[in-house]
């Protein structure tokens, strides 16, 4: 009897951590079409230039995402018309969790060189590809 709670135990757990992943997968694709729907919506022309991480260290994929999530608040919508949209992407990138793998990174988000909004997009975008794979 003791063998078969034990079993249905390390049947439980393992289940348990197999699905999880997935989920994970799930929420960051997610969040890539987000990013991809505001590439649509946000003004590229005459607005400031925001650090833009590429291609980060493995140890640095934490912060490069912190400084997308600050960059995204510096985002303007193209038009009045896509305000409403703009801003319910915007707060969705903003408080969207990610995991902190305890790493410390050398690099700040001023290391990174300064590109326009739909280049920033584009690699927040990429960056996000990556962490999915």
């Amino acid at each position: 009897m003791e063998r078969m709670i034990i079993f249905c135990m390390l049947f439980f757990c393992s289940s348990m951590a197999l699905t999880a992943a997935p989920h994970k997968i799930v929420k960051y694709k997610q969040l890539l079409k987000t990013i991809r729907r505001l590439e649509t919506t946000v003004k590229d022309k005459d607005v400031e230039l925001l650090h833009t991480p590429e291609n980060p260290v493995d140890e640095c994929t934490f912060t490069a995402v912190a400084c997308f999530q600050k960059g995204t608040l510096k985002l303007q919508p193209e038009n009045r018309q896509v305000n409403s949209t703009f801003t319910q992407t915007i707060k969705v990138l903003k408080n969207f969790p990610f995991s902190n793998p305890g790493k410390h990174c050398e690099s700040s988000c001023e290391s990174y060189e300064k590109k326009n909004p739909k280049e920033f997009l584009k690699s927040f975008a990429n960056l996000i590809r990556k962490v999915i794979r």
